[in-house]
């Protein structure tokens, strides 16, 4: 093939170092620098010998670093020289550092990774990251053999939020999502509110405002008695309400659930109540886990129920006498 300007040069070019021949012998032991020398074949070799290029395999073979010719020579002979091409076909063993950013593009293909990183037959393949020193670093290790495992992980198309994790659908495809607990608030009643039938506690709360107290993330948002949560997610409602009953045989506080801002759904009833004509003081408590799958759909209120006149919820503005937490436990 012709070339435009120099042709390409590919192979370990070395010249041997020079050998004296003794009379009657035909081996002899090639060495570059003091140190032997084995080349690919006989074929990438030039070997001069009094002054006439040999044929490789009739004229000389070689046998690791020894090079035997086909008689024996005699006082007076000389090699000129021994010229060995390394291996035309292939580039060889690149020196340390040699290698640019710009060989190191590798192309994947539907079929085929850009680089695979193998085992040895005893380890398994690992992929490290040195620090700016190269004097520490962190490896990425294959399953064992034993486990088959062939899988591929795709990554999220952005780097996420902070304290979010990576987790995957059990397909291979990896997403962000919150990491431990994110959101954590609590809502109490700040003074008592009278009883009745069906009547929504509208009025009179608050976030929790006490000595120590540790809201996490954002907060739920209130209106007239409805919350907004402001993430989506799954929830832990836990609530406490003190309740004094009067003559009631029941006396509830009822947890309601729209999924969709209009209508309202009974989920959850903290009861109290007495089974005399005195009056009894009580806390009701229930929880409920809610998915709140739409921030604008999903809300809740409470409902005081079946309280006859003299009942009522407690309340107070410096305790938690009457009220929930929400804790977001995941992303739904």
């Amino acid at each position: 093939m012709a070339y435009i300007g120099r042709e390409p040069q590919i192979g370990n070019f070395q010249v041997c170092d020079a050998i004296s021949t003794v009379n009657n012998q035909a081996a002899y032991t090639m060495q570059v620098g003091s140190v032997n020398v084995i080349p690919e074949t006989a074929n990438h070799m030039l070997v001069s010998l009094n002054g006439v290029i040999q044929k490789p395999g009739s004229s000389f073979t070689i046998s690791g670093s020894t090079i035997t010719f086909s008689s024996n020579l005699a006082t007076g002979d000389a090699i000129d020289f021994i010229y060995l091409l390394g291996n035309v076909l292939d580039l060889g063993v690149p020196s340390d550092a040699t290698v640019t950013n710009a060989k190191t593009n590798f192309v994947s293909t539907s079929s085929a990774a850009g680089l695979q990183i193998k085992g040895d037959g005893t380890t398994d393949g690992t992929l490290q990251l040195n620090c700016s020193q190269n004097s520490h670093g962190i490896k990425l290790k294959s399953p064992p053999h034993s486990a088959s495992a062939s899988y591929t992980l795709t990554f999220p198309n952005n780097d996420g939020d902070a304290n979010q994790v990576l987790t995957t659908n059990g397909s291979g495809v990896l997403t962000w999502a919150s990491g431990g607990i994110t959101i954590a608030d609590q809502w109490r009643l700040t003074s008592s509110t009278s009883g009745g039938t069906n009547a929504v506690l509208s009025a009179n709360w608050e976030r929790n405002d006490g000595a120590g107290f540790g809201g996490l993330g954002s907060a739920l948002t209130q209106s007239s008695g409805v919350f907004t949560f402001p993430a989506t997610g799954f929830y832990l409602l836990t609530m406490a309400f003190g309740i004094k009953a009067a003559s009631d045989t029941s006396a509830n506080v009822n947890l309601e659930v729209t999924v969709n801002n209009s209508s309202y759904t009974e989920a959850a009833i903290m009861l109290a109540g007495n089974q005399n004509s005195s009056s009894t003081n009580s806390t009701a408590a229930n929880s409920y886990i809610l998915d709140v799958t739409n921030t604008t759909n999903v809300k809740i209120r409470f409902k005081s129920s079946s309280m006859a006149s003299g009942s009522y919820v407690f309340g107070d503005t410096g305790s938690q006498y009457s009220g929930f937490s929400a804790v977001k436990l995941a992303d739904t």
